[in-house]
C-alpha cells in the first residue's frame, strides 16, 4: 500500500487543534470552571420548537429532518405539525408552570406571521425568544449566494423582532443547518449566540468576520425527535437518557464546575397524550433538584460570558 504524498497533509490553516480559525481548541477539563448564580450545578435551558413545515416544500438542497415525506399533498404530516402548535404546546404550557420550569422558544417566522394567537400567548408569557429561522424550508447552505442569505436572515428577524417585540439575540437555523457565511451574517444583524453548533458541553467563543458570537451547546443526541422519531426508541427511553444525562453531568460538575443541560423539543413530538407524562416525568425531577437552576438561553450564555 503506496503512502501518502507528504503534500495530502499541508493545507491553508493546518495547526495543531483545529484547522481553522473559528474558535480556539481546548479540553473542556482544562477551561476555567463555571459557576452558576446561587451556586447550582446545572443550568437547564429546556428549547421548544415551534416551527413551520410547508405543505409545498421544496427541499433545497435537502428535503429538512420532520418535513413532508409523502407526495404532495402531504396532510398526514403537515397537519401533524400543526397539532405541535395549536394542541401541543398548551400541554406545555401548562407542564412547565407546574414544574416551575423556564423556557426558551425557538420560533420560525413564518409561524409568527401564521399563528397571531400563539405570539399573543408568547408575549403574555414574556419567555425568551430565538429565531428559528424564517421557516423548516428555507434552509442556510453551502453555495448559497451570499446577498440571498443575507436577506433571507435578515427578513426573519426584522419579522420575529416586529412580531414579538423582543430583541430576539439568539438563532437556531433550520436543521441546524449553515453555510460557511452564516455565522458572519449572523453577528452583522445583531444576534449574540447562536445553537447550531453540537460540539461541545459547554458555551465557547465562536469567532465572525463582525465580531464574537457565543456557540451554545444543544446536543443533538437528547432532542425529542432524534431519539423517538430517529432512533426509534420510545418516549421512556428518551426520560431515561434525559435522567442519566442529569446523573453524569451532576457527577461531573463536582469537580470540573457547572454545567448546562440543553434539552430541545417539540410540541408535535413530546406534546402527544401518550408521551406528554414522560416529560412531566422529566421536568419534575429537574425541577426538585437543589442543584438545577432552570433559565433561559440568553440567562446562561450572559452568565457563562461574564465569567470569560
Amino acid at each position: 500500500m503506496a503512502s501518502l504524498d507528504d503534500d495530502y497533509l499541508q493545507y491553508p490553516q493546518r495547526s495543531y487543534g483545529m484547522d481553522h480559525d473559528r474558535y480556539k481548541w481546548t479540553m473542556l477539563q482544562n477551561r476555567k470552571a463555571v459557576e452558576w448564580p446561587q451556586g447550582k450545578k446545572i443550568a437547564l435551558w429546556v428549547q421548544v420548537g415551534l416551527q413551520f413545515f410547508p405543505l409545498n416544500q421544496k427541499g433545497v438542497p435537502f428535503k429538512v429532518p420532520g418535513g413532508m415525506t409523502k407526495p404532495y399533498p402531504d396532510l398526514r404530516h403537515y397537519s401533524l405539525r400543526d397539532y405541535g402548535n395549536r394542541v401541543g404546546i398548551y400541554r406545555f404550557f401548562k407542564a412547565f408552570d407546574r414544574y416551575g420550569i423556564v423556557p426558551t422558544f425557538a420560533m420560525n417566522t413564518r409561524l409568527a406571521e401564521r399563528l397571531p394567537y400563539l405570539v399573543g400567548t408568547l408575549k403574555e408569557r414574556k419567555n425568551e425568544i430565538i429565531c428559528h429561522g424564517y421557516d423548516m424550508d428555507s434552509l442556510h447552505y453551502g453555495g448559497q449566494r451570499y446577498a440571498k442569505e443575507e436577506t433571507l436572515v435578515k427578513n426573519a428577524l426584522d419579522g420575529l423582532r416586529n412580531l414579538t417585540g423582543q430583541e430576539i439575540s439568539g438563532w437556531i437555523s433550520p436543521a441546524k443547518n449553515e453555510s460557511g457565511n452564516t455565522p458572519d451574517i449572523l453577528a452583522a444583524n445583531g444576534i449574540h449566540y447562536f445553537c447550531d453548533w453540537a460540539n461541545d458541553d459547554m458555551p465557547y467563543d465562536f469567532t465572525t468576520k463582525n465580531g464574537n458570537l457565543i456557540a451554545m451547546p444543544l446536543s443533538t443526541q437528547l432532542e425529542d425527535y432524534f431519539i423517538i422519531n430517529n432512533n426509534l426508541h420510545s418516549a421512556e427511553d428518551w426520560a431515561d437518557q434525559v435522567e442519566d444525562a442529569i446523573d453524569f453531568l451532576l457527577q461531573e460538575s463536582n469537580t470540573g464546575g457547572g454545567r448546562v443541560l440543553g434539552l430541545n423539543i417539540h410540541p408535535w413530538v413530546l406534546g402527544q397524550p401518550h408521551r406528554i407524562q414522560y416529560l412531566e416525568r422529566v421536568l419534575e425531577k429537574l425541577s426538585g433538584h437543589p442543584a438545577v437552576w432552570s433559565t433561559d438561553a440568553g440567562a446562561i450564555a450572559t452568565a457563562w460570558k461574564n465569567q470569560q
